[in-house]
C-alpha cells in the first residue's frame, strides 16, 4: 500500500458522513483520466496545481480594498486567499471533512479577480457580463498553463464557480469555503479601515460587537464555533449570529466600501479598466499569442476580458500610460 491509498484509507475512517473523500468513485474527476500518484491524492494535487501556478503568484499585486497601499500592513487578493485558506480548513478540520479539498477550493476561489479589486470586477461585469467566480473557474479550465487549464477536479471546480453564489455548492467542503471567505473579508478589511483611520474600533456597531466581539480574533473564533455548533449537513450560522454578522456587513457597505474617501482614486481605475476594453476590442492583435488563440476559439470579448482579468493593478496602469501618456522624444 502506498502513501495515498493509506490516505485514502485514513480518511474511510477519520471523515464524517458528509465528507468528500478522495478515494471515492464519485469524487476526484478529472475531464482528462491521469494517473495515479503513489504520494498524493487528487484533491492534493489540485492543491500543489493551484499554488504552483501562474495567477496564483498575481494575487500579491492585486487590490483586495485599498488601492496601491504604501504600507505593507493592508491586505491584498493573495493574503485574504491565505487567511480564507486558514478560516476553512479550522471549520473543516472541525467537522471532519476533507481538508485537501476544502484548501483547494480556498487557494483558487479568487484566481479569475481583476485588477482593483471589486470595483475592476463591475466595470466589465457592465461591460460584458463579468463575473469573478466563473472567471476563476475559466482560469483553471482553460487559461493556465498556456490554454491547457489545469485539469482540475470536479468538485474544486464545483467550488471555485459556487463560492460567491446563491446557490450552494455541490460539497459541504465548497460551502466551508464560501463561508470562510465572508468570515475572512468583513473581519480583515475592519482590521485595514481602522489601521487607515477610516474607523476606530468604537465606531463598529454595538449590537454585532455584542454578540460577535471587540477584536478581530473574538469575531473570527464566534463565527467559526457557530458554524461548527449549527453543523447537520449544511454550512451556516445560528440565527443570532447570522444576524449580528449581516449587520457588520451592512454596516462595512455603508461605511468603508462606499466611503467617498477611498473611492476617489478607484474611479480612476475604472476608467483605466474600461480603457484597456475597448482598446483591445477594437485592436485584438496586439493581445499577447494566448489571447488571440482564445479569441479566435471564444470571441474577442472574451479573450479581452481574460487579458485584462488577469493584470496585477500596476501592470493595467503602466499599459494604461504607455497607450495614453505621450513619452518624450528619444525616451524609447
Amino acid at each position: 500500500m502506498n502513501i495515498r491509498e493509506r490516505t485514502i484509507e485514513y480518511e474511510k475512517t477519520v471523515l464524517c458522513e458528509f465528507a468528500c473523500r478522495s478515494g471515492d468513485t464519485a469524487c476526484a474527476r478529472r475531464n482528462v483520466a491521469e494517473p495515479d500518484c503513489d504520494i498524493r491524492t487528487d484533491f492534493q494535487r489540485d492543491r500543489d496545481r493551484i499554488i504552483h501556478c501562474g495567477a496564483f503568484r498575481q494575487l500579491k499585486h492585486k487590490t483586495q480594498v485599498f488601492l496601491f497601499p504604501k504600507s505593507d500592513h493592508y491586505r491584498t487578493r493573495l493574503t485574504h486567499t491565505l487567511e480564507v485558506a486558514q478560516i476553512a480548513r479550522t471549520i473543516a478540520r472541525a467537522l471532519r471533512l476533507n481538508e485537501d479539498l476544502t484548501e483547494a477550493i480556498a487557494l483558487s476561489h479568487d484566481l479569475g479577480h481583476t485588477p482593483f479589486g471589486h470595483d475592476g470586477e463591475r466595470v466589465l461585469d457592465r461591460l460584458c457580463g463579468f463575473k469573478h467566480a466563473e472567471q476563476s473557474a475559466r482560469v483553471v479550465e482553460v487559461i493556465e498553463r498556456n490554454g491547457k487549464g489545469l485539469n482540475l477536479t470536479e468538485q474544486v471546480r464545483d467550488g471555485i464557480r459556487n463560492h460567491a453564489s446563491h446557490a450552494r455548492a455541490a460539497t459541504c467542503e465548497g460551502d466551508v469555503v464560501r463561508l470562510a471567505d465572508k468570515i475572512a473579508y468583513i473581519n480583515h478589511d475592519i482590521e485595514d479601515a481602522i489601521h487607515s483611520g477610516v474607523l476606530t474600533n468604537d465606531d463598529l456597531p454595538r449590537e454585532a460587537v455584542e454578540v460577535l466581539g471587540n477584536s478581530k480574533s473574538k469575531r473570527i473564533t464566534t463565527l467559526i464555533m457557530s458554524a461548527i455548533n449549527a453543523f447537520d449537513g449544511t454550512i451556516g450560522y445560528d440565527d443570532r449570529t447570522a444576524e449580528a454578522h449581516d449587520a457588520l456587513r451592512a454596516f462595512m457597505f455603508a461605511r468603508v466600501y462606499n466611503n467617498p474617501a477611498i473611492n476617489t482614486e478607484k474611479e480612476k481605475a475604472v476608467n483605466v479598466v474600461a480603457f484597456l476594453y475597448e482598446h483591445y476590442c477594437k485592436n485584438h492583435d496586439e493581445m499577447p499569442e494566448l489571447y488571440l488563440r482564445l479569441a479566435d476559439e471564444y470571441g474577442v470579448e472574451r479573450a479581452v476580458c481574460d487579458y485584462i482579468s488577469g493584470m496585477t493593478d500596476g501592470f493595467a496602469v503602466d499599459l494604461f500610460k504607455e497607450l495614453c501618456v505621450p513619452r518624450a522624444w528619444g525616451s524609447r
